[in-house]
This record gives C-alpha cells, sequence and structure tokens, in this order.
C-alpha cells in the first residue's frame, strides 16, 4: 500500500478518463478511481459506494458523491445527493485506508454508474 503523500501526488494526476473498468455488473470505474482502488487496496469502499447506488433512484439522483472521513482506525462513509441531501450513511469499524478523507463522485449514464475522482468530473 502505498503512503498518503504520494497517492495523494498521484491522484492529482487524473483529470479525464479514456478506459472504464467493470466493478459490478452496473458500476465502472475511472482510470484513477481505479488506481485508488488498487494503490490503496480499497476495492471495499468502491463496494460500499456500489451497494448503496442499487437503491439510488436513477431519474431523481442521476449524480451522487460518496465522502468518507477516517478517525484513528475507523470511518464513517456518507453517500449524498451533491446538495447535501445524505442518501444512506455506513461506519466502517476498522479500516488501513491511508487517507484521512476522501470525496468520489458517482455518475449515472443510463445505463450504469461510473465512480471517479473529484479531479475526473
Amino acid at each position: 500500500m502505498v503512503e498518503e503523500n504520494e497517492l495523494l501526488t498521484t491522484l492529482k494526476q487524473f483529470t479525464g478518463c479514456d478506459q472504464l473498468a467493470r466493478l459490478t455488473r452496473t458500476v465502472l470505474l475511472t482510470e484513477g478511481s481505479r488506481y485508488l482502488a488498487e494503490a490503496a487496496e480499497c476495492f471495499w469502499l468502491f463496494d460500499v459506494y456500489a451497494s448503496h447506488l442499487s437503491g439510488v433512484d436513477h431519474n431523481k439522483d442521476w449524480f451522487t458523491c460518496l465522502k468518507l472521513t477516517k478517525i484513528n482506525h475507523s470511518a464513517s462513509v456518507s453517500i449524498e445527493d451533491g446538495n447535501g441531501r445524505v442518501l444512506a450513511k455506513q461506519k466502517i469499524e476498522y479500516t488501513d485506508f491511508p487517507l484521512s478523507a476522501i470525496t468520489l463522485y458517482g455518475c449515472w449514464t443510463g445505463e450504469f454508474w461510473v465512480l471517479m475522482l473529484t479531479s475526473e468530473y
């Protein structure tokens, strides 16, 4: 797993996406989000996001954002509609996630969700 400073520096380099990788049948990852999942060994975070997106009304909430905040070795995750309305919350009892916080975006394309870094939006 990479260290926080190295990870933050590398994540800033992702500003667009040419290729998408499948996480589930209805969820795809951008190059930056896939890099994060692999480098930080946090596919679990994207699984958390994907599991909550299955219950989102695509016609009403085509854009979502996941916010993770880490405190010691636990974390809280919330998924919002981008306007402050919380769609779901989850407590993570233990994590070795290397960052103290991160925000990810999810956009519904009409066929699937694309999960991305904020710099890739």
